[in-house]
Parts: structure tokens; sequence; C-alpha cells
């Protein structure tokens, strides 16, 4: 089953003049599927994660994601959408730094429904995965890089999304701890998540099912 399925989006930007970032992109993205992006800096990769995360809307094209169309959904529709199927795991954190490890976690259980009575396991049962359990009473503006990195995919694979997204998910990270981000991915793609990631980094391109280039707008081989 495809969870992501794109044809011929586009996305404009209307300044002056416009400009076109994406200008046709085709995209199928299976569960279980571990994706790679890369491109060059400005080639629009994150303004195509940011739409299929529905954090942006196209300017034109077709999206259906997990077999819905997102086109003429509301924006409270697209939000509780994003909430329930989707986890960002994003390059520059996005963490709060005034809140501790699990209370950054905890909030993204309690924009997603989550019961209250489940959450603290669900915490538990992330940050050990992650390897911050002995961190999970910190502030994360105490954190390291590597730490706030590994906050971001535990916050992007905790309360068990459809598609996970994740831009950069190890610039921060060195070979060991970058190795065991790709085994978390792993293990969520096994349990049937897709898995897109935007990279620079040569091991996750090597890593994924399929490597895809974005070039002159569009999605290439």
């Amino acid at each position: 089953m495809n969870l992501i399925h794109m044809e011929e989006i586009c996305k404009t930007y209307e300044v002056h003049p416009p400009i076109d970032v994406l200008k046709g992109v085709n995209l199928d993205v299976a569960a279980g599927e571990r994706v790679a992006i890369v491109g060059h800096s400005g080639a629009g990769k994150s303004t195509l994660l940011n739409v299929i995360g529905l954090l942006d809307t196209p300017s034109g094209g077709s999206y259906e994601l997990a077999g819905e169309a997102t086109a003429a959904m509301r924006a409270r529709g697209r939000d509780r959408m994003r909430a329930s199927l989707i986890g960002f795991a994003f390059q520059d954190f996005h963490v709060l730094g005034h809140r501790t490890v699990r209370e950054n976690l905890e909030l993204k259980l309690a924009i997603s429904s989550m019961p209250l009575t489940q959450r603290s396991e669900a915490v538990n049962s992330v940050l050990d995965a992650v390897g911050l359990n002995h961190r999970a009473e910190a502030l994360t503006r105490l954190l390291s890089g590597g730490e706030k990195q590994r906050v971001a995919i535990a916050r992007a694979i905790i309360g068990s999304p459809q598609v996970l997204l994740a831009d950069e998910p190890t610039g921060n990270l060195d070979e060991a701890n970058a190795r065991g981000v790709l085994d978390l991915f792993d293990a969520q793609a096994e349990r049937g998540v897709a898995v897109v990631v935007i990279t620079h980094d040569e091991r996750i391109a090597h890593w994924a099912d399929r490597e895809l280039h974005l070039v002159d707008g569009v999605i290439r081989p």
C-alpha cells in the first residue's frame, strides 16, 4: 500500500518575481519503505518534506496520504491528520529548551490525543530505544547537539506514526550514534512505517531502499 501518493505536485512562492520550487513532483512511498531524497542546497527538499508532512500546501497537483486526498482539507483536518499519522525529526531539532526531555515527548502525545494513562509507558519505551532514559528529567537546552538530535527522533517515532519524515537526521551524530538512528528507522520500517529522509549523508543514501534526486523541481532516480 502506498502511504504517500503524489502526482505533479507544484509549489510556487508568490514573491516578485514568483519562485517555482517544485515543478511536477511524482512520488509514491509504500508502507515499510525507506526512501532517501538528495539534492543540492536550495533544490526544494525541505519544501517537499513540508508538503508531504502537511505543513505546507502545494500550488498544484494531487496528494493522497494514507489513501485520503488532502487538497480540499480544511486546516483543522490537516492538523488532525498530521498529528495522528506523521512523525517529524527536524534538522534544527525544534525541541523546547525550557522543558525537560520527558515533557517534550509528553507534549507530542498530548497533541496526538493519546490517553493520559498510556503516556508514561510510551515515553519510557521510546527513551529506552534512543538511549536517553538517564536524561529524561534534564532540560533540553542543557543537552549536547547529539542528544537533542535523539530527542527529536524520539519525538518523531513516539505515538506510532504511519509516516516518518526526517531532515538530515544524522547531521550532528558520530558514526556509532548515526548507526543507532538508522537502526531505529529500520525498526519503524519493519512495522510498516514509510520512512522519508532528506540527507547529504552517503550512509543514509546507501542504507535506503531507494535514493531519489530532486533536480530542477522534479524527482529523478
